[in-house]
C-alpha cells in the first residue's frame, strides 16, 4: 500500500509540474502580448481542468509511472491551452496570429511524437491513447471556434463532430464498440488540424480558406459516416447472431 502510495504521489507531482508549466506559459503570453481577462481565466481554467481530470485518471489507473510519451502529451497539452487562451483572448481584442499559428503549428509536429515514443519505450498504456485523443480533439475544437468567426459558425460543426459523436454513444451503446485501424481515419483526423491552421493563419484568400474548410469538413463527415455505418452493420450482426444462438438453444431443448 505504502509503495502505491509513493507512486500515485510521483503521478500527481507530475501533474502538477504540468500545471505549474502552463501558468508560466500563460505569463510569458501575458507579458509579451498583453493578454486580457478573458485570456487569462480560460487558461487558467483550461490548466486547472486539465490537472484535475488527468490526476483523477491516473489514480484510477493505477500506473507505476507517467511515462515519456505522456510527457510529451502533457507538453502538447500545455500549448493547446495557450492556444486556447489566445482564442478566447481574440473576442476581446486581437492577439498575433504569428503567436497562435506557432503555438498551434508546434501542438500539430508533436501529435505522432507521443505515440512513437511510446513504442519505443514500451509504454503505450489505453490512458495514453485517450489522453492523446483528447487533446488532439479539444486542439480541433479551439481551432474551429477561431476559424467560425472569419467564415462562420458552420465550421463549429468540424470541431463539435466528435463531442457529438460521443452524446450519442450515450444513447447509441452500439456506437462504443472498438473500431478496426484504418490508415484513412488517421489521415483525416490529421487534415482536420492542417486545415484549420491553414485557414486560421490567413495567409490564403478568403475563396482559399472557405474551400479548405469546407473540404475539411467533408472528409470529415465522410469518415464518421463510414465509421458509423460499420458500427451498425456490426451490431446487427451481433444481435443476429445472438438471437439465431438463443433460438437453437430453445430448440435443443
Amino acid at each position: 500500500m505504502a509503495l502505491n502510495n509513493t507512486y500515485d504521489a510521483r503521478l500527481q507531482q507530475e501533474t502538477a509540474v504540468g500545471a505549474g508549466v502552463q501558468i508560466l506559459l500563460l505569463a510569458l503570453l501575458g507579458t509579451g502580448i498583453g493578454m486580457g481577462p478573458a485570456g487569462w481565466l480560460t487558461g487558467l481554467a483550461f490548466a486547472f481542468a486539465t490537472w484535475a481530470v488527468l490526476s483523477r485518471a491516473l489514480h484510477r489507473s493505477r500506473l507505476s509511472s507517467f511515462g515519456p510519451a505522456n510527457r510529451v502529451t502533457l507538453g502538447r497539452a500545455t500549448l493547446v491551452g495557450g492556444v486556447t487562451a489566445l482564442v478566447a483572448d481574440s473576442f476581446e481584442s486581437t492577439p498575433p496570429v504569428t503567436v497562435l499559428v506557432g503555438l498551434t503549428a508546434v501542438a500539430l509536429l508533436l501529435d505522432g511524437v507521443d505515440g512513437k515514443v511510446a513504442r519505443r519505450t514500451g509504454t503505450s498504456t489505453a490512458l495514453g491513447a485517450r489522453f492523446d485523443m483528447e487533446v488532439d480533439a479539444f486542439l480541433i475544437l479551439v481551432l474551429s471556434v477561431y476559424v467560425s468567426m472569419q467564415l462562420g459558425p458552420w465550421v463549429l460543426l468540424i470541431g463539435g463532430m466528435r463531442y457529438a459523436f460521443v452524446a450519442a454513444a450515450r444513447v447509441a451503446p452500439w456506437l462504443n464498440a472498438p473500431l478496426p485501424p484504418s490508415f484513412a481515419r488517421k489521415t483525416v483526423a490529421a487534415v482536420q488540424g492542417i486545415a484549420l491552421l491553414l485557414a486560421g493563419a490567413e495567409l490564403l484568400p478568403h475563396g482559399v480558406n472557405l474551400a479548405i474548410a469546407l473540404l475539411a469538413l467533408g472528409s470529415l463527415v465522410w469518415s464518421f459516416g463510414r465509421d458509423v455505418r460499420w458500427l451498425w452493420r456490426t451490431s446487427r450482426i451481433t444481435v443476429e447472431a445472438a438471437t439465431g444462438g438463443e433460438l437453437l438453444e430453445l430448440a435443443a431443448r
